[in-house]
């Protein structure tokens, strides 16, 4: 007699993982971006995000290939080199309703897409910006990029003497409303702040340190394995309750940041830094320099501003959609052109 096969977990809105699942990855096997996937998945399954609301952007790059390995029924594009932010903020405008979702890696970012990655910043459009961080190119046979660390060292015994980019001051000073930086290997840390990033409106930027198993993950190297296990310095400890959930959590008060979301969830920092306040941006960039000088690689959020308008509001756009408004809403009749070029006589 044949055993039942028992029904799968779903989440909120009856979805089974699988279904939060891509293709299967063709990036070398241990790579840190493979773990990223994952956990994307996690936090899109557990929030019960509908796959068909999210946009999927990406550049080019190692890390622009991870989209076709999870959520294979959302939407996806794979951008230009460095011209990812630019596509994201079109799609973005033409239907606000969607979750847009753009990865991207240290070369696509601070490199040959940082004056787009800059302005995307500045405005504060709603999306989640995950920088897949392995400080070298990949697919280019592992020269350094320019989140490379001074005095970092490649396989073959050259040392990286340019100062880094850090990703993380640069998005909060320019203005995005969300940073933070996590490692790949640390599956609690990057999935409550992957879920955090799903309930918050405005820009998410998410520096994860994922280490190059063929380049980048070898004595000298500061983006390996190793040497993140060893220097992974967390500031704050994250705890996520989803506006779904109905969890107590019995933290003593005097050390914890308790920030509601835009959606209702509650994102809970417990401090690990004495005095660390995630809402003082000056603070943050402090924090962050410091800690260069020490060699040090904190993880955790660094900021966040629940407060601040998104792109989208600062516009005035309409409730509906752009992209679903008739023609007749959107493309001004001949007379107005007229109109203006008589104007201009």
């Amino acid at each position: 007699m044949a055993t039942a096969t028992p029904n799968p977990k779903v989440n909120r809105i009856g979805l089974p993982v699988v279904e939060y699942r891509g293709g299967k990855s063709t990036l070398c096997a241990g790579c840190g971006h493979n773990a990223i996937s994952e956990r994307i998945i996690d936090a899109m399954f557990e929030m019960g995000v509908e796959p068909e609301r999210v946009l999927k952007m990406s550049g080019i790059g190692c890390s622009s290939k991870s989209p076709a390995y999870f959520m294979n029924r959302a939407h996806a594009f794979n951008a230009v080199h460095g011209r990812m932010p630019s596509v994201t903020t079109g799609a973005v405008l033409a239907n606000r309703t969607m979750v847009a979702l753009g990865v991207s890696g240290d070369g696509d970012t601070a490199s040959i897409g940082i004056g787009q990655f800059v302005h995307l910043l500045r405005r504060n459009l709603s999306m989640i910006y995950i920088i897949e961080d392995n400080g070298v190119y990949g697919l280019t046979k592992g020269q350094f990029s320019a989140t490379a660390d001074i005095g970092s060292k490649l396989k073959t015994g050259v040392i990286n003497e340019l100062p880094p980019i850090d990703t993380c001051a640069m998005a909060i000073q320019l203005g995005a409303t969300f940073v933070g930086r996590s490692f790949s290997g640390d599956k609690k840390q990057l999935l409550s702040m992957l879920k955090a990033a799903i309930a918050h409106r405005g820009t998410v930027m998410l520096d994860v340190i994922s280490p190059c198993v063929t380049f980048n993950d070898h004595e000298g190297s500061t983006k390996s394995y190793k040497f993140m296990q060893e220097n992974d310095e967390p500031i704050n400890e994250i705890g996520f309750i989803a506006s779904f959930e109905d969890i107590e959590v019995d933290y003593d008060s005097g050390q914890v940041y308790d920030v509601e979301m835009h959606d209702g969830s509650s994102l809970r920092l417990r401090k690990l830094h004495e005095d660390y306040d995630p809402t003082d941006k000056a603070n943050a960039v402090r924090t962050l320099m410091e800690a260069h000088q020490r060699d040090e690689i904190l993880t955790g959020v660094f900021y966040i501003d629940t407060q601040q308008p998104t792109f989208t509001d600062l516009l005035n756009l309409v409730d509906e959609p752009l992209a679903t408004l008739p023609e007749s809403l959107t493309r001004p009749p001949k007379s107005a052109l007229d109109s203006l070029m008589a104007n201009l006589q």
